[in-house]
This record gives C-alpha cells, structure tokens and sequence, in this order.
C-alpha cells in the first residue's frame, strides 16, 4: 500500500527509466525491480526518495569523457576506466549507477540512500556487486552482476 506522495515521474522520465532497463542483463535488471519495489512498498524510505537508474549502457565515447573528468575537464574524478574497459561498455550491459529523485525534483547521490539500496540489490540477488564495498575507488552510484569473465572490483564503472 503506497499512500506516502512519492516523487512523481514524468512520462519523459519513465520512458528513459524502461530504455535504461532494457539495456541492463536481465538478472541485474530483475535485481533492480525487486529492490525498487521493495523500496517503495517500506513507508519510511518512500519519504526520503526514489531510486532511478542514472546510466546503464554507455558507449566508450561517453566513458572517455567521464575518464576525462577530473583529469583534463572539471569535476571529480567519478571512474578510472576509460572507453572499452567499463562493465557500462558491454552490451546488454552487466552495471547500472543509481540515484535518487527527491520529492524538490533534485537528484541525490547521497552515499547514506545508496547503503540502503544496495542491501535491497544484494537481497535481491546474491550476484550483485556494489561499487561502494570495493576496497580503493568507492563507486556508490554502481551496481553490477558478477559474471565468470569479469570480476567486479575496484573502479569498474
């Protein structure tokens, strides 16, 4: 029973919300739903926000100029993997970075909201992997599925 007024998504926002899912493998993508769903039934998370995919899918192109953030543009460092080396590059792709809608309309990576979701996504699913348990380069926005090929670990994303 959802009675809380959560942010609402516009038709914009859902159409990307299902195109971003649709990029993701489907265990992780299953993995996601669970989680939200289980996020937006609990009546105190509801209230501080909404979890929405940020990127899934991302050409090496759009990684090169995340990898030059920090480096030759402005901004915080956010990866250390440049184009063909992010889980984000393969497709359907194994890794998705999350954030939060607030009820303002903002968007909140707050690292806090992002423990929570996470124990959601690894309940969800045991191959779930979070970048904010890696030992060096804590990825918090990032989710992805282990797979035998590639491993999660530092910097990924």
């Amino acid at each position: 029973m959802r009675t809380t007024q959560l942010p609402s998504l516009t038709s914009t926002q859902r159409a990307a919300q299902a195109k971003r899912l649709r990029q993701a493998v489907p265990h992780l993508a299953a993995a996601y739903l669970q989680a939200l769903d289980r996020w937006l039934d609990d009546p105190v998370l509801r209230l501080v926000g909404r979890p929405i995919i940020t990127e899934c899918y991302r050409s090496p192109e759009r990684q090169n100029e995340l990898y030059a953030q920090g480096r030759s543009k402005p901004g915080p460092i956010v990866t250390y993997k440049r184009g063909g080396q992010s889980n984000h590059n393969v497709s359907p792709t194994p890794a998705l970075d999350v954030a939060f809608l607030l009820a303002d309309g903002s968007v909140s990576w707050s690292g806090l909201l992002l423990s929570k979701f996470a124990r959601l996504m690894k309940a969800a699913d045991a191959r779930v992997a979070w970048g904010g348990d890696w030992a060096s380069f804590k990825d918090r926005p990032h989710f992805e599925v282990l797979t035998g090929a590639r491993k999660g670990g530092d910097g990924h994303g």
